[in-house]
């Protein structure tokens, strides 16, 4: 009786092992254990990897030794509880086993590995291993009968898609609301967007392009380009939509000095390289590789027909990651330039201001489907072109027209 009843311990403490090694298992974070294998080389969790790599026979292979254990320790106690009590021992049996299953095999181990899966998950994993070779005969028996169900009733086996396992990761991103981490949270955001913006939303628009007449007199070029914040100047010929050069502010005055101010001997055109022209369609993760591949991070951004939309920079997708970049040659305050606070819950914005840059200052959520800028985003909810003084409201958002030049909406008032 007292070799039964030790029997019955150590079955119950099996059970608590398999269902508390399941909960662990599945339950542990896969980043964090590909974390500890690849930049820790920690041993055990190179072994949850290849679990995590076969999980259905991990997790046959843990409720098997959770559910034989059970059968076996509540065969063991009944029969003890017969020969002590007869009959009645079956009753004893059933309500003392259902307390111990559900309380100490069941709620506690899963309840200590729920909040402790990573740790556990490494502590149980080269037991489990040893379980999973020794009943691999009976889980490849238990796959077939489970495979044949899924056929028998048209039921599909199918794995996770890219796309969910892009989505984890998202979810994972916004689940974290810690305040130490919001900047980095940020960045993680925006990295997996690269694939959703295109060069139009980031470029710099063709009406603020900064560009030089290749025709003029080398003196006038100097003259434009001498106290010019930017590295690379676009050179047109004829009108400002036909570029035919990219010149590099270090080159041409290297050469200037080179010829020791002889400005008749210097050709531009010698010193300019060809412009790259991309599609204006080209996502910032397929530009930021182009970008790479060519070592280049200047580009001409042209729509279907060829026509100049703007120009793009490596800096202009860095900023998409990491936030404005405000160096020594930028204009100062760079990164509140269009944007003009009146109150806690007014701004005075100029209509070229993009919506990104909104949302990502303030925390926003203005829809940038379907347009890049403030001004963009009235005309597409408005369907018109909005005179001064209208007022309208989007999203919950308070929109204002302050000025109108032309056709553009140059300066809008935001309250929310």
């Amino acid at each position: 009786m007292i070799i039964s009843i030790i029997a019955v311990v150590i079955l119950l403490l099996l059970s608590a092992f398999f269902s508390g090694s399941e909960t662990a298992l599945t339950g542990a974070s896969s980043a964090f254990i590909t974390d500890q294998d690849k930049n820790r080389n920690n041993p055990q969790a190179k072994l949850v990897g290849r679990l995590f790599e076969r999980k259905d026979n991990l997790i046959i292979t843990t409720l098997l030794g959770s559910n034989l254990s059970n059968t076996l320790a509540t065969s063991l106690l009944t029969s003890v509880l017969i020969e002590m009590f007869g009959r009645e021992g079956v009753a004893y049996a059933t309500v003392i086993m259902t307390f111990l299953v559900l309380i100490y095999t069941d709620m506690l181990p899963k309840s200590y590995a729920v909040r402790n899966a990573n740790k556990t998950a490494l502590l149980v994993a080269p037991l489990v291993n040893v379980f999973v070779k020794l009943f691999a005969p009976a889980v490849w028996f238990l796959q077939k009968i489970v495979h044949l169900t899924f056929r028998v009733f048209g039921l599909r086996d199918g794995g996770a898609s890219g796309d969910d396992a892009l989505a984890e990761v998202r979810g994972a991103i916004y689940m974290y609301d810690g305040k130490e981490g919001r900047q980095e949270r940020e960045m993680l955001k925006s990295i997996l967007d690269l694939t959703d913006i295109t060069v139009y939303d980031v470029m710099n628009h063709r009406k603020n392009l900064f560009s030089v007449d290749i025709e003029l007199p080398i003196e006038t070029i100097l003259e434009k380009v001498e106290n010019c914040p930017f590295s690379r100047i676009p050179l047109y010929q004829d009108k400002p939509e036909n570029i035919v050069g990219i010149i590099r502010i270090k080159t041409l005055f290297k050469e200037i000095i080179d010829k020791k101010g002889d400005y008749r001997s210097v050709d531009i055109r010698k010193l300019m390289t060809e412009p790259w022209f991309i599609p204006d369609n080209t996502t910032l993760k397929q530009q930021l590789q182009l970008f790479r591949a060519r070592r280049e991070h200047f580009a001409i951004v042209v729509d279907e027909y060829g026509v100049l939309q703007g120009i793009v920079t490596l800096e202009d997708i860095l900023e998409e990651i990491v936030g404005d970049i405000n160096d020594e040659s930028d204009v100062a305050n760079l990164d509140i330039m269009g944007i003009r606070k009146i109150d806690e819950r007014t701004f005075i914005v100029d209509g070229q201001v993009p919506i990104r840059d909104l949302n990502r200052k303030f925390g926003w959520n203005i829809c940038d489907d379907n347009a890049a800028t403030i001004a963009g985003y009235l005309l597409d909810m408005t369907r018109s072109i909005p005179s001064e003084g209208q007022k309208f409201m989007f999203e919950g958002f308070h929109f204002e027209v302050l000025k109108r030049k032309k056709n553009q909406l140059t300066s809008i008032k935001i309250t929310f």
